[in-house]
Formats: structure tokens, sequence, C-alpha cells
């Protein structure tokens, strides 16, 4: 099991432990606690079940990449990424998800076994486990699912009565992701130095800087300074077993809740 350091509670926290809400554990999920990029990945099973050919795929992945040899930024990426969806149905998005996900783990080495041993860690000590992705919720929602996750922080398509626009109502990329931890632990009355959070890329950096505890995953250079300079944490980022009946027992569903239901609650905080 992996041991996890303990967060330090604020000289000013009420000595009673038991009256606290419990710590944060936030985790980025592409090559954080998967090991492929979730939104290409998607992106080409949803080609294929919608009858769309291969080509199809050419073109689309070509068009991106030519926005990003012509220096286009992240956010402009993933704005275009996102248009390729619209006009899809949201309810049909979420079953090519769970269609996706059910192929991505038969196929095996889909998750990444330090991240999500702490992940089951922070679950013991009765932590809450929050999402935070650039990904969207058909990807997202079976993910949290089968690791029992509490909520989901992702990017928010724009739709109109259950219809993908192309539009993009959030991205939750770089400080979007950081501006969404705090929000949740203003709203849970949560101090940020009892909280870890959980990173692979500089665009998680944001993030990581948000809370008392950050861990780096994998091995980006710029995570690996600021981890050499601060004294954080590294784990490696290396895939699990092939078979998810390999992992022991299988993490109960999160209830019903979706990144739809997180949405919401937050829209009405």
């Amino acid at each position: 099991m992996t041991e996890l350091p303990d967060a330090h509670p604020s000289p000013s926290a009420s000595p009673s432990v038991s009256s606290a809400p419990p710590a944060v554990a936030f985790f980025d999920v592409d090559e954080t606690l998967i090991s492929v990029n979730s939104m290409s990945r998607f992106l080409r099973h949803h080609l294929r079940v919608a009858g769309r050919s291969r080509p199809a795929l050419d073109e689309a992945v070509r068009g991106l990449r030519t926005l990003a040899a012509r220096g286009a930024s992240r956010p402009e990426l993933t704005r275009a990424y996102y248009r390729l969806y619209a006009g899809c149905d949201a309810r049909e998005l979420a079953a090519q998800g769970r269609a996706w996900f059910a192929e991505e783990t038969r196929a095996g080495d889909l998750f990444l076994t330090a991240t999500v041993a702490a992940l089951r860690e922070h679950r013991r000590r009765g932590e809450t486990v929050v999402l935070v992705s650039g990904s969207f919720a058909p990807c997202l929602d079976p993910i949290a699912q089968w690791l029992g996750a509490d909520e989901v922080l992702c990017a928010r398509p724009e739709s109109v009565e259950g219809v993908l626009t192309g539009g993009l109502d959030l991205a939750m990329l770089g400080e979007e992701k950081a501006d969404a931890v705090r929000a949740l632990l203003c709203a849970r009355g949560v101090r940020a130095d009892r909280c870890h959070a959980y990173g692979d890329h500089a665009s998680d950096l944001a993030m990581l800087r948000a809370v008392g505890h950050p861990v780096v995953v994998g091995a980006d250079p710029l995570l690996a300074r600021c981890a050499e300079e601060h004294g954080w944490r590294r784990i490696p980022a290396s895939a699990g077993p092939r078979s998810l009946r390999d992992w022991g027992e299988q993490r109960p569903s999160i209830e019903g809740r979706t990144s739809r239901d997180v949405r919401r609650r937050s829209e009405d905080a």
C-alpha cells in the first residue's frame, strides 16, 4: 500500500480533527491516472462508431496538427478540438464514452500504477478525491466511476437542448484548474495546506501550486525542476496490470454523480 505523508494542519485549526471537513486530493487524468490521451483516443472511437471513415479521422488530426505547427496556444487547440463535436447529442456521446472506456480497459495497461495506488490511499484515509481535466464528461465519467472519485471538474462544451454547438464554456486548462481547485476548497471550507494535487504536465503547475502537497507524476522537465527546488514528491508514470481484475476489488460507483452533476452543484452554490 502506498504510504502518503501526513498533511499538516494549520496552527489555528480546531483540535478536533473529526469536526474538520476531509482533505481533498486532486488528480489530473491524462498521463497522470491513465496512460493515454483520452481526448485523442475518444475522438478516434467517436468517428468510428459514427460511421466516419479513417480519412475523416486523419483530416481532423491533420487540422489540429496544422494549428499547433502555426503556433496556436493550448486553449486555441482545445477549442478547435471541441468544435469537432458540433451537432452531437450529449447522451449519445456519454454512451460512446462508456463503450470507449470498456474498449480501453480490455486492451490493458490503461491505469498508471503508482498514481492509482496513491488515489486508493487517499480514499482509505477518508479524503475526498476530485478529478481535474481538460477532457470532457464522456471520457471522464466512466473513469471516475471505476476509481470511485467523488467529483469531476472538467471542460464544459457548450450545448443547447442536449446538443453540442461546437463552442466551449470552460476549457479547464492551466490557471482554470487552479481556480477550480480554490473554488471547491473555499466552498467546502477546506484549507489548501491539507490537500494534495497530482499532475504530469507543465500545464498542471498552477494546480499543483494551489495546494500544500503537490505531487509530480512522470518526468516533465519543468515540473521536475519545481519538485527539485521545492522538495515536492515525485512518483513514476508506469502502467499497471493488463487486466482490471488484477487490481483486486473494483471500486464502487460514485452513486450516479457525473461531471454534469458537479457543475450543477457548483452553479447552485
